[in-house]
This record gives C-alpha cells, structure tokens and sequence, in this order.
C-alpha cells in the first residue's frame, strides 16, 4: 500500500512538472502561476470516475463481442480499449485546460492503434470500439451511453465555417452527435455538428449521412446487385 501510494505521488508531481512546461510552451508570459498545480490536483480526484468509465467500455466489449475470452484478453489486446482508456485521461486534462499533453496523448494512441480521436470528444459510459482501425472521432462530437462503433467510422466535420475576413471560426459544434444505444457499421461517415443520429438507431456500413435521424431507425444505403461469375475463360 504505501509503495502504492509513493507511484502515485510521484506520477502526480510528474504530471503537475509536464503540465507546468506544457503551459508555458503555450503562455510564456505567464510564468509559474498556479495552473499546473490546480489541474494536476482536479485530474486525480477526478480518477475514480474515469476508471468507473473505463471499465463499463471493459465490461461493454466483453458483452458485445462472441471473440472476447474474457476481461483480461480485451484489457491486453484490444486496440480500441487502449485507445479508449488514453481518450478518457486525456479528454479529462483537455476539460480542465491543460495544453498540449492531451493532444499529444491522443496521438500516441493514434500511432498505436490506428484509431484517432480528438480529447475534445464528449464520449459516454459503455463505448465499444470493434476492431477500430481508421476510426475518426472528431474534436466536438458527442457520443451518448452503450454505443457501438465499427472500423472505418469517421464521425467527422461537413465543413469549416470562416468569418468575414477569411479566417476559420473555432469553438463551434462542428462533429455529429450520437445519442444513447446507436450501433455504426463499418465504413460509415457521419458529418456535421447540427446531425443527430436518434436513439437506439442503426447507420449500416458504407452510408453517407450528413442530416439527422429519427430515434430508432435504421439508416442504409441502396441495395447494389451482387454479381457471381466463375473466372475460367470456358465458362465467360
């Protein structure tokens, strides 16, 4: 216990030392204030929370996927947990104002798993990433509870709006919103910060969706009719 206690000590003077230098990369005028410190104190008692989270996205990858053999397997090797996890740390550092390490968090995560969300990313409790590879979730979108996503899902802007004088405007709703229960296949997009996708939806794989759905629909594209020929000349 007390060996506990001192990794933690000394990862919260850490953390406060590498947000004090990401701060001052970012202000620095500002010198030594005090922000460090206040984040650094806010993020830990703030931990009990985010593990809470992490474990219901545990605990929903272990219910929602028949390859799961058990909690251990998900925690070790499956990259949207890893990915996850990061999200919830950062995302929490990204809250309270810290510059920089958030980001930076994030796209290690990125490197690692090729899934990228932005710690901006307002993700509920029990969030399933399957498989995961070329997920895109971006800096404003909102993601209620029990939600499901596949790989290829990009959650994304549908433009950049500018001001008068050319130049971008931050700070607006800019990525979909995802309501309780919604389950995205493989190779959906969804854009746009006024989409809403309803709750309990289903977006089927390889859609286009750029407006807002209803609770409880399903949302596809048009059936393509499958062609099966033999590829030996004889039978051309």
């Amino acid at each position: 216990e007390a060996g506990v206690a001192g990794d933690l000590r000394a990862a919260a003077d850490r953390l406060a030392r590498e947000a004090g230098r990401a701060f001052a990369l970012v202000d620095p005028a500002a010198g030594t204030d005090g922000r460090a410190t206040v984040a650094t104190t806010a993020f830990l008692a703030a931990l009990p929370g985010i593990s809470d989270r992490i474990a219901s996205d545990l605990e929903a990858a272990c219910d929602r996927d028949p390859a799961a053999r058990g909690p251990a397997e998900v925690a070790l090797c499956y990259p949207g947990l890893l990915a996850l996890s990061t999200h919830r740390l950062a995302h929490e550092l990204f809250r309270l104002g810290v510059p920089l390490l958030p980001r930076m968090m994030s796209e290690r995560a990125h490197r690692a798993t090729g899934i990228d969300i932005h710690p901006g990313a307002s993700i509920g409790p029990g969030f399933f990433i399957d498989h995961g590879t070329g997920v895109v979730i971006g800096e404003t979108t909102v993601i209620g509870t029990r939600c499901t996503i596949y790989q290829g899902v990009t959650l994304g802007a549908l433009s950049f709006p500018r001001d008068a004088e050319g130049k971008l405007i931050r700070g607006t709703k800019r990525h979909p919103t995802l309501e309780d229960d919604v389950t995205v296949y493989a190779g959906a997009t969804i854009l746009g910060g006024e989409t809403v996708i309803g709750r309990g939806s289903v977006v089927a794989g390889g859609v286009f969706v750029t407006r807002s759905v209803p609770p409880d629909h399903v949302v596809q594209g048009p059936r393509v009719e499958l062609r099966i020929r033999s590829h030996k000349r004889d039978e051309l």
